[in-house]
C-alpha cells in the first residue's frame, strides 16, 4: 500500500502560507479562522466562493489557488452544522484528503471549524478516520520511474480546539482504520503471492498486538473430520490452514466469534467459471480478511471482549486430485453433503469452520463472512451486504451498527420452505439449490451447523471487493466489516 500522510492534532491558529482546507458552513459561513483568512486576502475567498457557486453546501469542495497569505485554500461545505451525522464527518474527512492528494501539496493544514464553535474531540476523531480511509491506495506492485513521483502528501495538521481530547479520541479510530486498511490490502493481494500459508502467516503477525494465533494444518484437519472443507483444497498444490485468533480482552465473560471464507482463489474447481472476470477471484477470500481486520482492529484499540475469529483457508482448484460433482463428503458435524456443483464450495469451507468455532469456543453468538454467491448481488447490488440471522436482536443490533458506519445491511428471508431446495438424492443435504434463491438456500445450508447458538451469515459477495468507489475507498478491495463489526462489538458486546 502507499505510505499514509502523518496526521498530527494541533492547536487552532491562523495559517501561515501553504495549503489550507477550511471548513464552511451553510451560507457560506466561515468560522472565525476562516473569517480572518477571507478578510486578509481582500474578501478573496469569498468571491471565489459567489464564482464557484459556493453555498457551503455539505460535502461540496472549491479549490481557490493562491489567496492572499497561502498556496491554496480549499473550502470544504458542511452544511447546517447540526445536521451533521457521524458518518458524514467520516466522509467530509475523505473528501478533504482526496482534494489534498490532488492538489499535489506535500504538507497541509486542515482547520476543522464550525461558526460559534462546537467541534467537538469525536468530531474530530471522525473526521481524521476519513482522512485516513481515504489515503489508502493498493501499489505495491506499480513501477514507477524516478521522474514520475512528482509531489506526495507527506504530512497534515488538524487543527482544533483541543487537540489532546482529539488525539486521545482518535487512537481507537485509528486501530480500526488500520484494520481495515489490512483487510482491504489482503483482498487486493494477487493470489500467487497470498496463498493459505501466507495468509495464514500474515494473521500471525496479529500476535504483536497481543492477539493469541493458533494455525491448524492438514493433518489436524483430518484428525478433526473436516472433509468438506479439505474436499475444496484437495484439488491444489498448496496445502489448506485453518487459522484460530483469540483476542482476551473481557475477563471471564463468554467469547463472541467471528468465521471469514478464505478462498483465496476459486476457479469453481471441475464446475470451472467462465473466463471472464475470474481473475476477481482472488477476493474470494474477502471474509476472513474482514475477520483478520476485525481482530487487529479489536486488539488495537484494546477492546474489553473476549473475541474468536476463525478463517478457512483454502484454494479451489481443478486437477486430477479435485472433487467432483456428484461426489459425497462427511462433514465434520457428521453431515453427508452431496456435491453438486464444485463452484458452491464456500459453503463447504464454512460448515466445518463454524460447526469447529461452536464445538470448541462454546460463543455467545457466532457471526460469518463470506463472498459467497452472486445471487446476493443480483438481490441487492453492490451498495449492501444480505443478512440471514437466527437472532432478531442481534440482526436489529447489526442494523444499527451498520447505519452507524455507513456499512449498511439488508435482512434477508431465512424459512423451512427453502430447505427442500437442498435436499439431497443420496446424502443427507447437496450443496446447492439451483438459481432460485440461490443466497437464501446457502444460507439455509449453513443454517444447519450452528445449531441453537445465535447466528448470523453475512453474504459479502457484492460489498467487500468491486463495490462502487466512495468519499473513503477508492481501492478495489473495501475492506467491508471491519467497521460495523468492531461498532456491533463496542456498542452492544463489551464488558
Amino acid at each position: 500500500m502507499a505510505l499514509l500522510p502523518t496526521l498530527t492534532f494541533v492547536a487552532r491558529s491562523v495559517p501561515q502560507g501553504g495549503t489550507t482546507v477550511l471548513t464552511v458552513a451553510a451560507g457560506p459561513a466561515f468560522g472565525d479562522i476562516g473569517t480572518t483568512l477571507d478578510q486578509a486576502s481582500g474578501g478573496t475567498l469569498t468571491r471565489a466562493a459567489g464564482v464557484a457557486r459556493f453555498t457551503g453546501k455539505r460535502f461540496a469542495a472549491v479549490d481557490v489557488v493562491a489567496p492572499a497569505g497561502l498556496d491554496r485554500a480549499i473550502l470544504l461545505g458542511l452544511g447546517t452544522p447540526g445536521d451533521v451525522s457521524e458518518t458524514d464527518w467520516v466522509r467530509l474527512g475523505g473528501i478533504a484528503m482526496g482534494k489534498l492528494l490532488d492538489s499535489g501539496a506535500e504538507t497541509a493544514t486542515i482547520v476543522l471549524e464550525l461558526p460559534g464553535g462546537g467541534v467537538t474531540a469525536d468530531i474530530a476523531a471522525d473526521f481524521a478516520l476519513g482522512l485516513k480511509l481515504r489515503a489508502y491506495e493498493f501499489d505495491l506492485y506499480k513501477s514507477k520511474k524516478p521522474d514520475d513521483e512528482g509531489r506526495k502528501l507527506t504530512s497534515i495538521s488538524l487543527a482544533i480546539g483541543n487537540p489532546s481530547a482529539a488525539d486521545t479520541a482518535f487512537r481507537s479510530r485509528s486501530a480500526i482504520a488500520n484494520g481495515v486498511i489490512l483487510a482491504r490490502d489482503l483482498v487486493n493481494e494477487p493470489a500467487n503471492v497470498l496463498g493459505p500459508e501466507e495468509f495464514a502467516a500474515r494473521a500471525a503477525a496479529l500476535d504483536a498486538l497481543g492477539v493469541e494465533v493458533e494455525i491448524l494444518e492438514e493433518t489436524a484437519m483430518a484428525k478433526l473430520g473436516m472433509n468438506a472443507l479439505l474436499g475444496v483444497a484437495q484439488g491444489s498444490v498448496r496445502p489448506p490452514r485453518l487459522v484460530i485468533l483469540k483476542w482476551n480482552g473481557g475477563g471471564d465473560s463468554q467469547p463472541v466469534a467471528f468465521v471469514g471464507k478464505g478462498v483465496v482463489f476459486d476457479t469453481g474447481g471441475i464446475s470451472i467459471k467462465p473466463a471472464a472476470g475470474m481473475e476477481d477471484m482472488k477476493g474470494d477470500m474477502g471474509g476472513a480478511a474482514a475477520v483478520t481486520g476485525l481482530m487487529a482492529a479489536l486488539a488495537g484499540r484494546k477492546a474489553k471482549v473476549n473475541a474468536i475469529g476463525v478463517l478457512g483457508l483454502v484454494e479451489n482448484m481443478p486437477d486430477g486430485k479435485a472433487q467432483r460433482p456428484g461426489d459425497i463428503v462427511r462433514s465434520m458435524a457428521g453431515v453427508t453433503i452431496e456435491v453438486i456443483n464444485t463452484d458452491a464450495e464456500g459453503r463447504l469451507v464454512l460448515c466445518d469452520a463454524l460447526h469447529y468455532t461452536i464445538e470448541r469456543f462454546k460463543p455467545k453468538f457466532v457471526v460469518d463472512l463470506a463472498t459467497l454467491t452472486g445471487a446476493i448481488v443480483v438481490a441487492l447490488g453492490h451498495h449492501m451486504t444480505g443478512m440471514y440471522s437466527t437472532d432478531d436482536q442481534i440482526a436489529a443490533d447489526l442494523d444499527k451498527a451498520g447505519k452507524a458506519t455507513g456499512e449498511l445491511v439488508w435482512r434477508m428471508p431465512l424459512a423451512p420452505e427453502y430447505d427442500k431446495l437442498i435436499e439431497a438424492k443420496f446424502a443427507d443435504i447437496k450443496n446447492t439449490g439451483g438459481r432460485d434463491a440461490g443466497s437464501i438456500t446457502a444460507a439455509q445450508f449453513l443454517k444447519r451447523f450452528v445449531g441453537e447458538t445465535p447466528w448470523v451469515h453475512l453474504d459479502i459477495a457484492g460489498t467487500a471487493m468491486g463495490s462502487p468507489q466512495t468519499d473513503i475507498n477508492k481501492s478495489w478491495g473495501s475492506g467491508w466489516g471491519v467497521r460495523i463489526l468492531d461498532r456491533f462489538v463496542a456498542d452492544f458486546h463489551e464488558v
